[in-house]
């Protein structure tokens, strides 16, 4: 199989080993590109971060791809088919850890970046990439930062696409305008240990807590909207017990999330969860971690931009979703930019052998590359 330049820039980009906060030279590998055309890099470094903020043009209109170069650990080596970061094809498919996400997002935005540039030396307005190595950690001292910095010196992103996973079967079925909320909480019911033998000199917190947890989880928080689905809540961890049979432990911790609509606030979702709490007379402490809150972009010009060109390239009428997880977009959109996520098919992305169709990186890369002649000329 011949190598297109982009085929060629993902896997050098998967070669590098950058699990989160690494970078491991990816985003230098992509200045140094960029650099030779006209782009001009900004290295922002806080903490143990990388962070790439590269531009070519100035003044409004700007479009700034927003992506990252860390990945998830790659999970038990030997259960890979190969080597998760020696990038190999296999029946048309790209594998490797990053592939889908989103490696290959940065590899297509780069290149029709390049082609664009080719064509259009004299463009408009600013043109660029933010990219972090911060998104698959605690999300601190990424993108959120970049954007202070920004904010800072009166930096305005007019349009930004994420090149996060977006797609389930094919690139461009499926295009995001925005995403939910995600409110995480750790809790700990209080009990008083003892002798499982003598329940009556003991309190089982693991007792306490069962009948609350039932109801927060038949709750119904809201019915979403037509953006949103229904906010959910799900518990991750419960975690209780000395690790003997024949000892009531002292206390339960339970770890849980919600991923909330626009119907309804954090502040409203912890109000909800505290008083059902409280109404079973429960001993506990809670801590709260709002992760993001939901943020929309309704139909403008990014996101009829974006819909027109998957169309042009490849004939698919996306669907329009806020489904998922948290993307860095909910730390760009409260800038007042448009907001929109189009990436490949998510379907392996976390997981062994993770994977992108070859041909799907140049399908994408000619979405990109199609956007930017339809805001930027």
């Amino acid at each position: 199989m011949s190598m297109s330049t982009t085929l060629t820039l993902a896997k050098d980009l998967i070669s590098r080993a950058s699990v989160t906060p690494e970078d491991a030279g990816c985003q230098r590998l992509i200045a140094e590109r960029l650099e030779k055309i006209g782009f001009k890099a900004k290295h922002l470094r806080f903490a143990d971060v990388d962070n790439l903020w590269i531009t070519r043009g100035e003044g409004a209109p700007s479009l700034i791809y927003v992506g990252h170069t860390d990945v998830v650990p790659a999970g038990p080596l030997e259960n890979w088919t190969s080597d998760p970061f020696q990038p190999e094809i296999r029946d048309g498919c790209l594998y490797g850890r990053g592939a889908a996400d989103m490696k290959g997002s940065i590899a297509s935005m780069t290149t029709a970046l390049e082609r664009f540039i080719a064509e259009h030396p004299d463009h408009k307005g600013t043109i660029g990439m933010l990219i972090t190595s911060d998104e698959e950690g605690p999300s601190i001292n990424g993108t959120l930062k970049v954007v202070d910095y920004l904010n800072s010196r009166n930096i305005k992103i007019d349009w930004c696409l994420v090149g996060e996973p977006t797609c389930i079967n094919t690139v461009g079925d499926v295009v995001k305008n925005g995403r939910r909320g995600s409110l995480g909480a750790t809790l700990r019911v209080h009990g008083v240990q003892g002798h499982v033998a003598y329940p009556h000199l003991a309190s089982n917190p693991i007792h306490l807590a069962s009948p609350a947890l039932t109801e927060l989880g038949n709750t119904t928080w809201d019915n979403g909207n037509e953006f949103y689905p229904p906010t959910t809540f799900q518990i991750s961890n419960i975690h209780a017990g000395t690790g003997a049979d024949n000892v009531i432990p002292g206390h339960i911790d339970i770890m849980f999330n919600f991923r909330y609509s626009s119907e309804v606030t954090h502040e409203e979702l912890k109000n909800r969860v505290e008083s059902i709490l409280d109404n079973y007379q429960l001993s506990y402490d809670i801590e709260w971690k709002l992760s993001g809150e939901p943020f929309l972009t309704p139909k403008g010009k990014l996101l009829e931009t974006v819909v027109a060109s998957v169309k042009e390239i490849t004939g698919n009428d996306p669907e329009i979703s806020t489904s998922g997880g948290t993307s860095d977009g909910r730390f760009i959109a409260p800038t007042g930019a448009e907001v929109v996520e189009l990436g490949p098919v998510n379907a392996s992305i976390h997981k062994i052998d993770e994977c992108v169709k070859v041909d799907d990186l140049e399908t994408l890369s000619n979405i990109y590359e199609q956007i930017l002649r339809q805001l930027i000329k």
